[in-house]
């Protein structure tokens, strides 16, 4: 499957609001069915666990409407750790919905802003976080999104996104099919599969980075996390991940 270049409605401009709000809505749904938390939070609860850390901050980059960072707050809590998690959004929108459904998390701050020029000194955060987001751009401007994170975040950079199959094409269009009628989510769903990466493209992107080294795995379904570690943490330091089949 050749990817595609097309844009998703998401991504262009004068969205109705109700369309746009439907469609956070179904994201939500499809991240809590699919596990999309599932990557950073086995990430952040061994090296939280390894360095015996009572506190981190987190910095979750094209947050969308918070449903991550929620997760990551929830799994927090139940540890007993302080989390301080910042959700970067670039869409007016999106950053709105996100406070509202935020609004009962202290420790998450919604900060409407764009990824390639964040709003925060270097090292400000130990974890800079990106979901499904990069497949949204060229290699290009992934490798320079890599780079400017890796000089905000001082322990590490943790990405998930998707893998381009026809087997996840197809699934994911008729899983939208089969429960919602929203223009943009039966588009986006499987553009969004189209768009992104093989794990051999994801690997060559993430090499020519060069931020470093990284560990990059696939999650079932057709996922991948991927860990770039920026001070005494390695590769060999983060636990192996559910694999993709």
């Amino acid at each position: 499957m050749k990817r595609s270049l097309e844009k998703e409605l998401m991504d262009l401009p004068g969205n109705p609001l109700g369309l746009l709000e439907g469609d956070l809505r179904n994201l939500r749904i499809i991240n809590r069915t699919l596990g999309a938390a599932r990557g950073v939070l086995c990430c952040l609860r061994f090296i939280v666990r390894r360095d015996h850390l009572r506190s981190f901050s987190l910095l979750d980059v094209g947050a969308g409407s918070g449903d991550i960072p929620i997760s990551i707050v929830h799994w927090a809590r139940r540890e007993g750790i302080s989390a301080k998690v910042v959700a970067l959004e670039p869409h007016p929108v999106t950053a709105r919905v996100a406070r509202r459904l935020t609004a009962d998390f202290p420790e998450i701050f919604v900060v409407e802003g764009n990824g390639f020029c964040p709003p925060f000194s270097p090292g400000a955060f130990d974890f800079v976080f990106a979901s499904q987001m990069l497949h949204h751009f060229a290699a290009e401007e992934i490798a320079a999104l890599l780079r400017g994170w890796a000089q905000l975040a001082r322990k590490a950079v943790l990405v998930s996104d998707l893998i381009r199959h026809p087997m996840a094409y197809y699934g994911i269009r008729l899983m939208t099919r089969l429960f919602t009628r929203n223009v943009m989510t039966l588009n986006d769903a499987p553009l969004s599969v189209r768009r992104a990466f093989t794990m051999e493209e994801w690997s060559g992107m993430f090499r020519r980075a060069a931020i470093g080294e990284f560990r990059i795995q696939p999650i079932f379904p057709f996922r991948l996390f991927a860990f770039f570690p920026l001070s005494h943490l390695t590769t060999k330091s983060v636990p192996t991940m559910p694999r993709s089949s």
